[in-house]
Formats: C-alpha cells, structure tokens, sequence
C-alpha cells in the first residue's frame, strides 16, 4: 500500500498539480493554464489523484475546482522538497571538493 501511494506521487505532472493545489484549491482552466498541458493528460493525472484520495473536485456549473484532501499532504510534499534540497546541496558540496 505504501509503495502505491509512493508511485502515486512518483510523476512530474502530478507533484506539480500537488504543489499547485498546496497552495490553493485550482480549477481545472487554472491548472491547465499553470502547468501547460493537454486537458486530457491533466483529466487522467487528476483521476488517479482522485483515486489515491489525495485529491477531491467540486463542481461548480461549468467549472471544475480541486482542492486537496487534508493539509498534511502540502505538509509531505514541503518535507520531500526539503529532503531534495538537503541531497542536492551534499552533492554540490561533494563535488566542489578537491579529490
């Protein structure tokens, strides 16, 4: 189950649609526009965020909002950024040392 969840979150369009959404619910003209994608791939990564349970959409007439479905998973993707950071910065680090 963890490693589902894991590989659920392990796509670039769906962190980015996750980080878009940490910051405010989005409808899906404002994510398109955002993430510059076609609206079928953005309707499949939404769907399996949905699916996971990260994710739930509001209809409203026209208009489809998403918002995540609890604060902790903005909490999970700023400690995974921050973890990244960490790595990046030893690497750089290990890199600028003389051999």
């Amino acid at each position: 189950m963890k490693a589902e969840f894991f590989k659920t979150l392990g796509h670039p369009i769906r962190i980015r649609v996750l980080e878009l959404l940490s910051e405010r619910e989005h409808a899906v003209s404002e994510m398109l526009t955002e993430i510059g994608i076609e609206p079928a791939n953005l309707s499949q990564q939404l769907a399996i965020l949905r699916r996971a349970g990260l994710v739930v959409a509001r209809r409203e007439g026209l208009s489809v909002t998403y918002e995540l479905t609890s604060p902790q998973v903005a909490e999970l993707l700023a400690v995974a950024r921050a973890i990244l950071t960490g790595v990046v910065a030893g690497q750089a680090e290990a890199l600028e040392e003389p051999a």
